[in-house]
């Protein structure tokens, strides 16, 4: 059985960081998902760059879409002022530390 796009997108978008409680998407830095056919496209926005856990944010998308059949592609790029003042602001809120 097939899964719908916006079911897809939308359990994709629930995928949370490990270190803080919000989802990669409230985050930022999960953006601009897209369904084509099997194929699922984001952007991973980073807040800095060398992220030491950008494999593993990356990591937590692509392993459960291509165990349902789904081929994953990316680009990243590295948050604007606005964006990463967002994301520092929900990482103090949301902080698992």
């Amino acid at each position: 059985m097939d899964i719908s796009k916006e079911n897809l997108i939308d359990a994709i978008s629930q995928v949370t960081h490990p270190s803080i409680n919000f989802s990669l998407t409230e985050l930022g830095i999960l953006q601009n998902l897209n369904v084509s056919g099997k194929t699922v496209k984001a952007t991973f926005v980073f807040p800095f760059p060398e992220i030491p856990i950008a494999d593993a944010l990356i990591s937590s998308v692509r392993v459960p879409l291509n165990s349902m059949g789904y081929s994953f592609e990316y680009d990243t790029r590295i948050m604007t002022d606005e964006e990463r003042e967002k994301f520092l602001t929900l990482e103090s809120q949301g902080w698992k530390g």
